[in-house]
């Protein structure tokens, strides 16, 4: 027996309050002289600003990065979505609209594609940290276990005063890696390919893990 599709009651519940605020922008517009297709454009710019802030406040957010841009845009978009609501509920003559509101109707298209410009080519949210300067701890505050069995070691006596000839080195052993450090440094790596569209490279994901070059050549050979 085939069983009704569920309805998603939050889903249908968006739909209806994004069509009564789309109507209510258009209402607002077509009264301030916007008319045919021009007034049915004045709620797409503000509903698709309100989402391309919402959108970079979440990608920021994901990488901490500070979005005050990016909210002050998304409050703009709101507000205007929810001064079109407000101002046609009788508490505005859409037959006599004031001068004030048909300059911030003629204004919006200009505002909009500047919050639109800035928020597609602002900052990723990729940025580009130094070296943990605390020694055993990783980027996030984690303690390394790799350096952390490095502090066990004992420290290398100091040079002779008369340098000593510098010989070959052995070929470099491979490393073990954990493979916890494997799966996270897999997550830095696919939120970098996510973000910049490259893979990481040597330098960034070794300071992103806070582990020693050869360590993080050693993660970097497995990643590929």
């Amino acid at each position: 027996m085939n069983r009704m599709p569920r309805v998603d009651a939050v889903l249908v519940q968006a739909v209806i309050a994004g069509a009564l605020s789309f109507a209510h922008l258009h209402d607002i517009a077509a009264a301030a002289g916007q008319d045919g297709w021009k007034a049915w454009a004045y709620p797409v710019s503000v509903d698709l600003l309100l989402v391309a802030a919402w959108r970079r406040i979440r990608s920021l957010k994901a990488v901490g990065e500070p979005c005050g841009l990016a909210w002050c845009w998304f409050v703009v978009a709101l507000a205007a979505s929810l001064g079109a609501n407000v101002a046609t509920a009788g508490l505005l003559d859409l037959d006599a609209v004031p001068a004030w509101l048909r300059i911030l109707v003629a204004g919006w298209p200009a505002l909009a594609f500047f919050g639109g410009t800035l928020l597609a080519h602002s900052p990723n949210g990729e940025r580009e940290s130094a070296p943990s300067t605390e020694v055993g701890r990783t980027e996030t505050g984690d303690e390394s276990p790799v350096l952390a069995d490095a502090l066990d070691r004992p420290e290398l006596p100091e040079a002779e005063a008369t340098p000593a000839p510098v010989e070959p080195a052995p070929p470099a052993l491979a490393l073990d890696v954990p493979p916890a450090l494997i799966t996270h440094a897999r997550k830095l790596a696919d939120a970098h390919q996510a973000q910049t569209g490259g893979p990481i490279d040597t330098d960034t994901l070794r300071a992103r893990l806070g582990v020693p070059a050869p360590m993080a050549d050693a993660i970097a050979t497995q990643l590929t």
